[in-house]
């Protein structure tokens, strides 16, 4: 396990109401009520649950619309991740770290690269500089699960759809394709695509393994200090 996040000082209240996707009302100890940023915008089945234990970090920067971020939800007897914008920065410091074995080789990382067929943007692309050769390396979060089964997506996605086709596209003898899930709770040890609320993302996902996209479906335990990775969970596609 590696410690591969640490929050600045967060803030405690209760999740009052989320609405037009990206906002939050949240209570604060004190019982004053704050309107927070919500930077998932999708549905959040199961990790929306009115009246639970939130936390939130506090932003002065004065371009901010919203001056509080909501960060995480006490559910299920543990912390889970919100902050969809927080996967990716926290990849990206493993990645400086080489904290992915199943990554290596590389030596450069860039972040944003356009790409394929679509119109794309990797999240990074990974390169080799003694071979030359590259890995496209794509980051989705989860938090929706059954039991210790987590799964993506928990709606239709149309973009994810559209990474799985740029994925396979890029794959060549010296360029390689990898697809991180980011589990942003640390409940669940079995991943698997949300065949129930995307079946179009699940057939696509086996077309991707099977062209040799490779699937990393990592595990995250959340704390009101820190994120810690435990490891990949099972794969069950």
């Amino acid at each position: 396990m590696s410690q591969v996040h640490t929050y600045a000082d967060l803030i405690s209240g209760r999740l009052v109401s989320r609405y037009k996707r990206f906002f939050a009302d949240i209570e604060l100890e004190n019982g004053e009520i704050i309107t927070a940023h919500c930077a998932n915008t999708g549905p959040m089945t199961g990790v929306c649950k009115i009246g639970s234990p939130v936390l939130i970090s506090h932003h002065s920067n004065p371009k901010r619309k919203l001056a509080y971020s909501w960060e995480a939800i006490y559910l299920d007897e543990q912390w889970i991740g919100i902050n969809t914008s927080l996967p990716n920065r926290v990849i990206g410091h493993m990645l400086d770290l080489h904290l992915l074995p199943e990554l290596e080789p590389y030596t450069d990382i860039k972040g944003e690269v356009g790409y394929g067929n679509e119109k794309s943007r990797i999240d990074f692309l990974l390169t080799d500089s003694a071979t030359a050769k590259k890995t496209y390396v794509e980051v989705k979060n989860t938090t929706w699960c059954k039991g210790n089964l987590a799964l993506f997506p928990d709606t239709v996605t149309t973009r994810g759809q559209k990474h799985l086709r740029e994925l396979m596209s890029v794959i060549t003898e010296d360029t390689s394709a990898a697809l991180i899930f980011f589990i942003n709770r640390g409940d669940c040890d079995r991943f698997a695509a949300g065949a129930e609320a995307d079946p179009e993302y699940a057939k696509l996902l086996k077309e991707a393994i099977a062209k040799g996209v490779k699937v990393l479906p990592c595990r995250f335990a959340i704390e009101p200090t820190k994120i810690t990775y435990l490891g990949l969970a099972n794969l069950e596609i």
